[in-house]
């Protein structure tokens, strides 16, 4: 049984909310097809986030409706979807019957009957493996609130809530495989947390709670799986030989663009994970240098003649009255798409309060960081200040899911 391993399309993102990566997606598909023939990939999971926005547009639908129908013609016996932090499960869900006719298996939220998270996969008439497909696991899904409770017993709960959920699942997986008498592998998915999944600056990934918890350990997950199909970071990371994030296939931010994208590929039989290399659809490139270095790797990239997205940091010590204008006069008449600038005693001043800096291009937890310098915040007293903003943040993110369910 061989299968291949993504997650984070985000399908609808757009970078610095001036570039639609929609070209970048249709390609993407295009080659994951290919590569689902070429390796005659049996089950494909995809392990949330599939839309950037909790309400995609109708490019966005469609666009991922045709790959799931064109999917069935590729060989592949079954492909299952989970939800991410950025998914609505409603959206998701909606078509999990129909879906289901064409065999995807579709899980947007913690289902009620956890044995609904658990699939017997079968490949002409034989079972080849057994799914636990666990989608991002919400407090309100798998725990309740108790008041008065501290902060420490909260997070103790949920985490306890969520190793829970995935011994059941575990537990449920194993009793089919004994019933059914065969030999086949349990895949588990998850989208969260893990530590030791790598992140960097400017990678797109929105920080993700459940309830208090950021981080979890793969403790939680049991030694039956087989393999286990992780997402949410943006880049590749192993947390175990068998417990791997795939990262996100475009890059998400110009702090991607020197990281390699790849899905992962299991072939079971051969006990084999090797990551098969996602071509770049869309040149990205961050410069930083004086005016000098700038204009001079301009120069190059003029004459490759290639579309290119631009982020520049100017760190020169020479006074450029009007940076933005005189980016716009290095890269006239040229493929070259400048979406970002700033100087890097803008970066490094970040927090004074005479700089202004596109809200876009901050986080919610930068934003508060700035926030804390700016008034002068104890630093004794910044962490706990950060787990309560947190909370809101998550009650605010999880506020707009349920409407747009």
């Amino acid at each position: 049984m061989i299968l291949l391993h993504t997650s984070d399309w985000h399908l609808g993102r757009m970078l610095y909310s001036k570039k639609e990566r929609y070209d970048e997606h249709r390609q993407f598909i295009e080659w994951l097809l290919d590569a689902i023939r070429e390796n005659k990939v049996d089950v494909l999971v995809i392990a949330g986030d599939i839309f950037d926005t909790a309400s995609p547009s109708n490019t966005s639908l469609k666009m991922y409706y045709n790959f799931l129908v064109d999917v069935r013609n590729s060989g592949c016996s079954c492909v299952i979807v989970t939800g991410g932090n950025h998914d609505s499960a409603g959206v998701l869900e909606a078509p999990k019957e129909i879906l289901s006719a064409i065999d995807v298996k579709v899980v947007g939220r913690a289902c009620e009957n956890i044995n609904d998270e658990v699939f017997v996969i079968n490949k002409q008439g034989a079972p080849i493996a057994i799914i636990c497909a666990v989608p991002f696991l919400r407090e309100r899904d798998i725990s309740r609130y108790t008041e008065g409770e501290t902060y420490a017993s909260r997070s103790a709960r949920i985490a306890e809530c969520v190793s829970k959920h995935y011994a059941d699942v575990a537990e449920i997986a194993e009793r089919k495989r004994v019933e059914l008498n065969a030999d086949i592998p349990i895949i588990a998915t998850g989208h969260l947390s893990i530590a030791g999944g790598r992140r960097i600056e400017n990678d797109g990934v929105r920080e993700t709670y459940i309830g208090t918890i950021e981080f979890l350990s793969a403790d939680i997950f049991s030694p039956i799986f087989d393999y286990v199909a992780l997402g949410h970071f943006h880049i590749a990371s192993s947390i175990a030989d068998n417990i791997r994030y795939c990262g996100s296939p475009i890059a998400m931010g110009f702090g991607e663009v020197l990281q390699s994208k790849s899905v992962e590929i299991i072939d079971f039989e051969a006990k084999t994970i090797c990551q098969l290399p996602i071509p770049v659809f869309q040149k990205m490139e961050s410069i930083c240098g004086n005016s000098s270095d700038i204009s001079s790797r301009i120069a190059e990239l003029r004459a490759n003649g290639e579309s290119v997205w631009v982020e520049i940091v100017y760190d020169g010590n020479e006074l450029l009255p009007d940076l933005t204008k005189w980016i716009n006069e290095q890269v006239r008449d040229t493929n070259i798409d400048v979406l970002k600038s700033s100087t890097r005693r803008d970066i490094d001043s970040l927090a004074d309060a005479n700089i202004e800096k596109k809200l876009d291009e901050l986080n919610e937890t930068e934003v508060f960081d700035i926030l804390l310098r700016k008034k002068d915040v104890p630093s004794e007293q910044h962490e706990e200040l950060k787990e309560m903003y947190m909370e809101i943040i998550y009650s605010i993110n999880n506020e707009n899911i349920d409407e747009n369910e």
